[in-house]
């Protein structure tokens, strides 16, 4: 079910059909993000993504709005620190309008100076709008203080004086040096005709070109314990607690999965139990993982009263101890696993989901996964091997702490991240 192509330049095109599917959702993937800029370009990467959207030497942006929206579709695209993408999910009768559409804005992007002022303005804005919502922005600072030090930890907006810095050279030069053809993937996924889908982009695509340019090749090593407090003005207080973790492609990345659910990743979770059910001081509280190529983190969050703030923080550490000291019953374990299986199962259905796997397995394993073999992982993890991992990852030296809200004599210190 899933074909790839790769064309003479190294650019992949990659398809998984599922025929009783009415859609077709196809990406464009370049395996360039934030972390490939350099400080003084921070943002330029998710600038491109907005400006590929302002006219191509065929399109007006009017025009392009119009044309996806005449087949009831949708156009979008987002950018992360290692890729960003281009997508559109349309009926499967008008996927070639809509790849020659995602191929124009592309390759024939003309960046005019007008609409890279216009739009400089609405990054402007969607910076100001991160930073006014406080849980998306304590999610970004755990991010940027974690992987401090390099690009890596550098927001994917920009800063507002990077951003109002960048120049139409300076943007044009990223694109042109970063978007190579060997990184760049298309993936489609849906009611898809990989033979079809070749010979609409093939032509297009297999003049790409652009010079060698080296990667950024520096690599992650977590400092000591941190502690970061923000002071702002606000009912609750938000936590981020986070610790190392392993790199997208880890051979224990499925332990890893299983952990997190158990820990935070779901209604029957330890956190929540605990946490919300049992003491009621949260509404919202979870765990989750940051992956990229080389690193990465778990991290817990949890919204509380400044009042509990101090105790929601020492659950977490306690249920990250119970982890390191305790196997889970089996009973636990194979909850978690089928809550997992059917979450991975469920995606099937999403030809968005289906287009975004197929990508990311080219950028980090460089082979397509079966879903069976996926499946056989989750099965073959055994309550050691989370207990391992657990050991292996939540260690006091990798603790790091973002609190925000009313933070002032709360009495947080260091000394108290211990697992």
């Amino acid at each position: 079910m899933i074909t790839t192509t790769t064309l003479d330049n190294g650019v992949r095109i990659v398809t998984q059909k599922i025929g009783f599917m009415h859609t077709v959702t196809t990406g464009i993937w370049v395996a360039n993000g934030t972390r490939h800029e350099s400080p003084e370009d921070n943002g330029v990467a998710h600038f491109i993504e907005h400006m590929l959207f302002k006219g191509t030497k065929r399109r007006s942006a009017h025009q392009i709005t119009r044309e996806i929206d005449s087949m009831g579709g949708i156009l979008n695209a987002f950018t992360g620190h290692e890729y960003v993408c281009y997508y559109a999910k349309v009926l499967a009768k008008f996927l070639p309008r809509a790849a020659d559409l995602l191929a124009d804005i592309f390759l024939n992007s003309t960046f005019p100076l007008d609409e890279i002022e216009r739009e400089r303005k609405v990054v402007l804005q969607e910076i100001k709008m991160r930073d006014d919502s406080p849980e998306e922005y304590i999610h970004d600072r755990f991010h940027q203080n974690y992987f401090r030090g390099q690009m890596l930890g550098m927001p994917v907006l920009g800063s507002e004086q990077t951003v109002t810095n960048l120049t139409r050279d300076s943007i044009m030069s990223h694109k042109n040096s970063r978007y190579r053809p060997r990184d760049i993937i298309i993936a489609a996924a849906g009611n898809v005709e990989h033979d079809e889908l070749v010979a609409i982009l093939s032509p297009l695509f297999s003049d790409v070109f652009s010079p060698w340019q080296p990667q950024n090749t520096d690599s992650f090593s977590p400092g000591g314990k941190m502690m970061q407090l923000i002071e702002r003005e606000m009912e609750q207080t938000l936590v981020c607690l986070g610790t190392r973790s392993l790199c997208y492609d880890h051979r224990d990345r499925y332990p890893l999965f299983l952990l997190t659910t158990i820990l935070g990743g779901g209604m029957s979770s330890r956190l929540f139990q605990e946490v919300r059910e049992k003491r009621g001081l949260a509404y919202s509280v979870y765990s989750y993982i940051i992956s990229h190529a080389d690193s990465g983190a778990l991290v817990v969050y949890a919204g509380t009263e400044k009042d509990h703030c101090r105790e929601v923080i020492d659950i977490a550490q306690r249920e990250m101890t119970r982890l390191v000291t305790e196997e889970v019953p089996q009973d636990e374990l194979d909850a978690a696993r089928e809550q997992l299986k059917g979450k991975t199962l469920m995606s099937l259905e999403s030809s968005d989901s289906l287009m975004t796997r197929l990508a990311k397995n080219e950028i980090y394993h460089q082979k397509q996964q079966s879903i069976e073999d996926v499946i056989a992982n989750y099965d073959a993890v055994s309550s050691q091997d989370i207990q391992r991992v657990s050991q292996e990852l939540f260690r006091s030296e990798f603790l790091h702490l973002e609190v925000m809200g009313q933070v002032a004599g709360l009495g947080l210190s260091t000394d108290m991240l211990e697992v």
